[in-house]
């Protein structure tokens, strides 16, 4: 065969595996929809009329008879004040992306300390999912404090061999497991980086969850930070949108990158009341959501046992919020394909997110539990995840392929 028609081989089977890969994540995002009992209806997968049903109570959230936004004003202010007064901060920015509002906050904060470099973990979310935006867009240094699957220590920030104008702590870290530290060890953290002279910025999107964790109100988290970002789609249903929150003269100058940035859109009333309607539905039910999200995981925990599989891992053991990972020893196909009939076949989806493969036969999942997990007792979730083992036995023809490895 010559070289030409090796390549375009290649080309035809890597053309089917995306195609494969396509039409799973298809029936994988139908047959969650479709099932009668989820452990969470994410909303953002729903069809547009159902998305927009989230305004249909719209006037019970904001006076529908006040002119629309224009840039900013109006609405778009009334939202930034409920959230600078919830997170205990002089003022608030709206932002169209997460991404844009923690360029622009660092960003400013570079401009007050000299200092371009920003320490965050190796898993944060820039470092991870953003195209290396604090470099290639805002002029930022980034250092990676660690790697390992925890926050950073208040050693290792205090010992750092550089300087830093700035440190980011994701809360929680969500590529780590969702974890977050002991509420001593962040006061620990933030308390090493003011003694070196860095300001310090929550990278907070999922800040809303992490109260029954600290034990604190939001505002006395936030108030560890110099600012904090926070996002409205990922804890709520919102449609979109972040917020910064911080200093006065911080966010005023926010406000003016913001619009270098592309972020002054025209208008966003839509966006910014679904992310009232989060604030005011959603917000007050997390804490429930964390408590049952435990109960999940033990029951999940101890199903897995129960039904035989050599090794399994819910991380952390304790869900930190009310999203946790499952870590299972058998290759992403033969749990893709388990879980997806499962839904199919029996109306109950337990893994309703896609398998990451972690290593040789050894996979991880995300479970994200919400309002629709709370029909679920803890023997509801033995006995799917008895069933569960039983198909991807039948895919596997075996129990399990993994030794006992941590993540």
């Amino acid at each position: 065969m010559s070289e030409a028609a090796e390549q375009d081989e290649q080309k035809d089977e890597t053309a089917s595996e995306g195609e494969r890969l396509k039409q799973r994540r298809q029936r994988r995002v139908d047959a969650n929809r479709n099932a009668e009992r989820v452990l969470a209806r994410m909303g953002f997968l729903n069809p547009l009329r159902e998305r927009l049903a989230l305004l249909d109570d719209a006037h019970e959230l904001y006076d529908l008879d006040e002119t629309a936004d224009i840039y900013g004003n109006g609405i778009v202010e009334a939202l930034e004040k409920k959230v600078a007064g919830l997170l205990g901060k002089e003022a608030a920015a709206f932002f169209p992306t997460g991404t844009m509002a923690q360029q622009v906050a660092l960003r400013c904060w570079a401009g007050r300390t000299g200092n371009p470099t920003v320490a965050l973990h190796a898993l944060a979310h820039p470092e991870v999912h953003e195209r290396n935006a604090f470099s290639q867009v805002s002029g930022l240094r980034p250092v990676r404090l660690t790697s390992e699957p925890r926050l950073p220590s208040a050693d290792e920030v205090r010992d750092f061999e550089e300087p830093f104008g700035a440190l980011t702590l994701e809360l929680p870290l969500r590529d780590a497991g969702f974890v977050l530290p002991t509420w001593e060890e962040l006061t620990a953290v933030v308390d090493a980086a003011h003694e070196r002279d860095a300001v310090v910025h929550f990278d907070g999107a999922r800040l809303w969850e992490t109260t029954v964790h600290f034990g604190r109100p939001l505002d006395e988290i936030a108030d560890l930070a110099d600012s904090v970002y926070v996002s409205f789609y990922k804890s709520f249903e919102a449609f979109g949108g972040a917020a910064l929150a911080g200093p006065k003269t911080l966010i005023e100058e926010a406000k003016a990158w913001r619009h270098r940035y592309g972020g002054a859109v025209f208008q966003q009333f839509p966006t910014v009341l679904s992310a009232l309607a989060g604030l005011e539905r959603d917000l007050p039910r997390l804490p429930e959501y964390v408590t049952h999200a435990r109960v999940v995981a033990t029951a999940l925990r101890e199903g897995f046992a129960a039904a035989g599989v050599p090794w399994a891992r819910v991380h952390p053991e304790v869900p930190h919020t009310f999203d946790f990972q499952v870590w299972l020893p058998y290759d992403v196909d033969a749990l893709s394909e388990a879980a997806v009939r499962q839904a199919e076949e029996t109306g109950v989806s337990l893994f309703a997110n896609y398998w990451d493969e972690k290593g040789p036969g050894l996979a991880m999942t995300e479970v994200y539990v919400r309002a629709a997990a709370l029909e679920w007792t803890a023997a509801d979730v033995k006995a799917a995840a008895a069933e569960f083992v039983s198909r991807v036995t039948e895919e596997t023809g075996s129990t399990g392929t993994a030794g006992a490895v941590s993540p």
